[in-house]
């Protein structure tokens, strides 16, 4: 597909002159962007919609979905809420826990449109259990509306705070408002500033949102972000200050009983801090500083000088990846070689006992209060549904609270660790899920998942469309990147900025591997990622692209020299770099940077890229302008297929009919694909 039309805008970088002649495809509102989108659709659901196996797989995919799911329970003063899923709702409902034997709704929002696109982003009790503050986004959008409902008659009120996105909501121990963060009211700053300049606010209930007191600022540096916490003995309000994405941050603290100014206890955002409990002026700190894979210190937030910190849990060989605070003990989770397993610590940072999970996989979530010793734990694997229970602190004992059905036969497959070793020679570890007694023959079609980036790491997950592509004979194979955080910060380091090419070698190095161990073969092996992973396997593709037989390419970003010009793209510049502020970051950029790395005549793997008109995350011109160009560069007989989906966003919130829909058209494509 060929013939769009090509501007001649041509920018220097340091000398090097580089050509944009889709430009014109970044504006979304544009006629010839709108026709663009419209031709790219028809021709590639002209494409997916009469592919044989696609009926049968869309059928599969909502048996497979069709299974009960439940939230980990919210608990206020004696209410109990939960988000739950009967199995195909578009949308989570959540419940309210009316006694121990039943619930009723509370709040629907599959009831707010009828296709599902409004979603439950925050869902924040009042400490005394009389208020719920919730936010709402609407097409996948990173956008949300705060509303507030009473719990005892299930209405709202007339409190509505707009222009809110990435907030916390933090009450107040009165019970009589609560903090939140929000950027300007469009049209009232210049363009391209409407994600600058957080604020903390703090909303009275029954009050509009033009009244909110502005509690917190700082204009000098318009590029932080603020996250409002109360600490649990209601003294102090916290903000955990952030910039962009980058896992160092800021701490400042207020203490509500005194009419003083913030204290700006940490703030040279070189670790990452969080607070995880206190003790009146003694906070327990889960931190990096000295301890790639963290450390839990006490620190006197009077007396911070960093001699006097004392460390109650040391670093280990694992990461210490989260922390609670319950009776007076902390229940630590640990990740080892991308493994969770929980522990539970005296205040001195003693062991006590393990948690007995259930099995190899990842604690999803946690919820604790710091008065009630039990705690429920949302435990997941590739194939073990995400299911709740309810962990003891006392009594060591874990029980199943919410029972969770199944829809596939999870004896017919296994998930075996390995690990392989990178170009450099670095070790990594790399998940395969496929059928027991896998003859390992070179000839199955596997699909190999990445990330590797923004220091997020990949433990096992459970997820229904990888069943659907076992059941279809498939191999599932997931790579623990370097960029992640599955072995601490350094780990994530070794895969951002200059050396973001060791995740590109990683994820070959994997390939390579699942094909010499004989699992697959380059004409059968996928390869698929989202986002920061959109970037991972197109930037693969192209340095690769013997290696290869099919590309997944989803919401990604792919215009590494001006991908911080749209919405909140800046955020990302500590970890990618900024090609227009230094020439080392636009040689690094521009080596890998997919829209300018295409090679005309070139036969790249057969192909399909999808994106979302209402993403404001990753904004759809990534893929419109990449799309172009491999179109335009590509032989005749290439395979280069774009799919947009409407009123879906980045992915988060989006409605289950939708999220069938895409995945049988990606099941099919590679089933049709990997002959």
């Amino acid at each position: 597909m060929t013939g769009f039309r090509k501007a001649d805008i041509v920018d220097d970088f340091f000398g090097t002159a580089v050509a944009d002649p889709y430009r014109w495809l970044e504006d979304a509102s544009a006629q010839d962007t709108k026709s663009f989108i419209e031709a790219q659709n028809e021709r590639t659901m002209a494409y997916l919609r009469n592919l044989p196996t696609r009926p049968a797989i869309a059928k599969r995919l909502s048996e497979i979905y069709n299974y009960v799911r439940y939230g980990v329970p919210v608990r206020a003063a004696g209410e109990v809420f939960y988000a739950y899923n009967s199995g195909l709702q578009n949308q989570a409902v959540w419940m309210r826990e009316t006694t121990p034997a039943g619930a009723s709704v509370f709040l629907d929002p599959n009831a707010l449109s009828a296709d599902g696109t409004i979603a439950v982003t925050n869902f924040e009790p009042s400490r005394d259990g009389a208020w719920v503050a919730y936010a709402l986004s609407q097409s996948g959008s990173d956008w949300q509306e705060i509303h507030v409902r009473e719990v005892a008659t299930g209405k709202d009120r007339e409190d509505l705070l707009q222009y809110v996105k990435f907030t916390s909501i933090a009450w107040t121990p009165d019970h009589a408002g609560f903090y939140y963060t929000r950027f300007a009211k469009p049209g009232t700053v210049a363009p391209g500033d409407e994600s600058k300049n957080n604020k903390v606010y703090y909303h009275q209930l029954g009050q509009s949102q033009d009244d909110d007191r502005l509690i917190f600022a700082q204009p000098e540096d318009p590029e932080l972000s603020f996250h409002p916490t109360v600490t649990e003995d209601g003294r102090y309000l916290l903000l955990h200050v952030w910039r962009g994405t980058s896992p160092k941050n800021r701490l400042y603290v207020k203490d509500l009983t005194a009419d003083r100014d913030f204290v700006q206890v940490l703030t040279q955002e070189d670790a990452s801090y969080h607070v995880v409990a206190n003790d009146g002026t003694l906070f327990y700190l889960l931190t990096d500083l000295g301890a790639p894979r963290r450390k839990l210190v006490a620190v006197d937030f009077f007396q911070t000088q960093e001699a006097k910190w004392r460390t109650v849990i040391p670093e280990t060989d694992a990461v210490l990846a989260d922390c609670h605070d319950v009776c007076g003990k902390f229940v630590a989770t640990y990740a080892k070689d991308a493994c969770q397993t929980v522990s539970v610590l005296d205040r001195d940072g003693s062991v006590l006992s393990q948690v007995p999970l259930p099995g190899v996989g990842s604690v999803v979530a946690m919820g604790s209060r710091p008065e009630d010793p039990l705690v429920y734990i949302q435990f997941s694997s590739y194939l073990y549904p995400a299911q709740i229970f309810a962990y003891d602190v006392f009594a060591n004992t874990l029980t199943p609270h919410f029972k969770v059905g199944r829809t596939f036969d999870p004896e017919r497959y296994e998930t075996k660790q390995v690990f392989y070793t990178s170009k450099d020679g670095t070790r990594v570890p790399m998940f395969i899920t496929a059928s027991k007694h896998l003859p390992l023959t070179g000839q199955h079609k596997t699909i190999l998942y990445g990330y590797g980036g923004f220091n997020v790491g990949l433990t096992p997950a459970f997820s229904a469309s990888v069943i659907n592509w076992l059941e279809q004979g498939g191999v599932w194979a997931v790579a623990n990147l370097r960029g992640g955080d599955e072995y601490g910060e350094t780990w994530h380091e070794q895969g951002m900025l200059a050396n973001k090419q060791n995740v590109f070698d990683d994820f070959h190095s994997a390939a390579e591997y699942l094909i010499e161990q004989g699992y697959t073969s380059k004409e059968r092996l996928a390869i698929q990622g989202g986002s920061n992973g959109g970037l991972l396997v197109s930037a693969c593709m192209l340095q690769r692209p013997d290696l290869y037989g099919a590309v997944i390419c989803q919401v990604p970003v792919t215009d590494m020299l001006r991908y911080h010009l749209f919405t909140v793209g800046r955020y990302w510049i500590s970890e990618y770099g900024n090609a227009h502020a230094s020439k080392e970051a636009f040689d690094v950029l521009m080596r890998y940077s997919p829209l300018h790395n295409v090679r005309p005549g070139v036969l790249y793997p057969p192909m399909l890229i999808t994106t979302a008109d209402t993403d404001d995350r990753v904004v759809p011109a990534h893929s419109f302008k990449f799309t172009a160009t491999m179109q335009e560069a590509a032989p005749p007989d290439a395979v280069i297929y774009l799919r947009v989906e409407t009123k879906a966003g980045h992915g988060a919130g989006k409605p289950i009919a939708k999220v069938i829909e895409e995945q049988a058209d990606i099941c099919a494509f590679l089933l049709d694909q990997l002959q």
